[in-house]
């Protein structure tokens, strides 16, 4: 077999991730839309795969070597739902890096089907350790985040 295994963490395009998300039946309800809790869902694969491109993985933080056990908790999310995704559409989660600060980044998150933007979200996210306090992040975490930092006013 000559193919390659697509990228299932999406890509980096720019300083913008972009993550393909197919609805199948099991993301709608009864009336046959995306139900709403299901773009936060959308949303945080999109972020974990976006860490993951930045080399980032959650389960090194879990049992991080040399700064202790630590994870991403969201701590803030502002949503705007503005059009309905349907079973079969291919929808783009696109990420941008809007903030970094000590512990915490901020993140606008959008969901397209092609030139139609259906949802907008601003996460903010904050690293804490095993007892659930914010740690500054590690240098190498930053640096590697920092490289996805986009200008706001663009």
């Amino acid at each position: 077999m000559t193919e390659t295994w697509p990228d299932l963490a999406g890509r980096i395009d720019g300083r913008e991730h972009v993550l393909p998300v197919r609805v199948y039946y099991e993301d709608t309800d009864f009336s046959g839309f995306v139900y709403h809790a299901n773009y936060l869902k959308f949303c945080e694969r999109a972020r974990s795969d976006c860490l993951r491109l930045c080399g980032v993985h959650h389960h090194e933080l879990h049992w991080h070597e040399t700064d202790g056990r630590m994870g991403f908790v969201v701590r803030r999310m502002e949503c705007d739902f503005l059009k309905p995704a349907r079973i079969d559409d291919v929808l783009a989660v696109r990420t941008r890096m809007l903030t970094i600060r000590g512990a915490r980044f901020e993140l606008d998150q959008q969901v397209w089907r092609g030139e139609d933007k259906l949802f907008h979200a601003i996460v903010m996210a904050a690293l804490v350790d095993a007892a659930g306090r914010p740690k500054r992040m590690p240098q190498a975490m930053r640096a590697s985040l920092e490289a996805l930092l986009v200008d706001v006013d663009s």
